[in-house]
């Protein structure tokens, strides 16, 4: 079994965003830029079903600018065989993002899709959903467990109400919530091997795929600050201020 999983280049976690003085975007220049972590799951949960015998494969995908090839060698090292690059300096949304997977899974006749179920830069949750409906194939979003029996998927996933488990017939599509797995530590060994693996260069146009964008972003702006809190004396006052100040009840 080929497993496709789709990685994305997004500002690190661990990094406070700033706005352009303009209110366009955000500001990424000089800024540290990593694997998005929900990614970096489902690199781990494709490794982990190679290591177990239940895939032969493992394809990285990035798409985008030119730095996303540091994406894919991290994903290499991880344990992925090879990677596909889709480069395109266009500004790729959902919908583009999904279209572009769509043929690349076409081409490369994968069984199992495993992506992030959203990134920490847009924050959409989109991107698999459409997946799956262009495929028209089943989905499993925000698995917290995965398990393969022949051409069955088992997929345990979290909704409000609690776990549900979901079987899925192959092709399908797995987006990674945060209890999935724990990503591996890259060892040394691992990064300078993984500088050896292929790593294909495509674009857009050569998937028949046109990225350009439908959505217009009208203003980027920081949230509002939130006032401190404060400390009332006594149940009274602390009625008189909801009343009064915060006009609650």
């Amino acid at each position: 079994m080929k497993i496709l999983v789709a990685v994305k280049r997004v500002v690190d976690y661990n990094v406070k965003v700033r706005v352009k003085s303009d209110g366009s975007d955000v500001d990424i220049a000089n800024v540290k830029m990593s694997m998005n972590p929900f990614d970096e799951i489902a690199v781990e949960e494709a490794v982990r079903l190679k290591e177990a015998g239940k895939a032969t494969e493992i394809v990285a995908v990035s798409l985008g600018v030119k730095q996303c090839e540091e994406t894919l060698r991290t994903a290499l090292a991880m344990g992925a065989d090879r990677a596909i690059h889709v480069e395109t300096d266009a500004v790729l949304q959902p919908l583009a993002v999904a279209k572009l997977l769509k043929a690349l899974v076409d081409k490369e006749q994968a069984q199992l899709i495993i992506l992030g179920k959203q990134a920490i830069d847009d924050d959409a949750n989109q991107t698999g959903q459409m997946l799956a409906a262009l495929m028209n194939a089943p989905q499993g979003t925000f698995a917290s467990k995965v398990e393969i029996a022949g051409e069955k998927v088992s997929v345990t996933r979290e909704i409000d109400g609690g776990l549900e488990t979901v079987s899925l017939s192959l092709p399908a599509v797995i987006t990674t919530d945060l209890r999935l797995n724990e990503p591996r530590y890259v060892k040394l060994p691992n990064i300078m091997a993984a500088k050896k693996k292929p790593l294909d260069k495509i674009s857009p146009a050569d998937l028949g795929v046109d990225p350009a964008p439908r959505l217009k972003v009208l203003k980027v702006s920081e949230p509002i600050t939130r006032s401190a809190g404060i400390k009332v004396s006594s149940v009274a006052e602390l009625v008189a201020k909801l009343k009064n100040e915060a006009k609650v009840i």
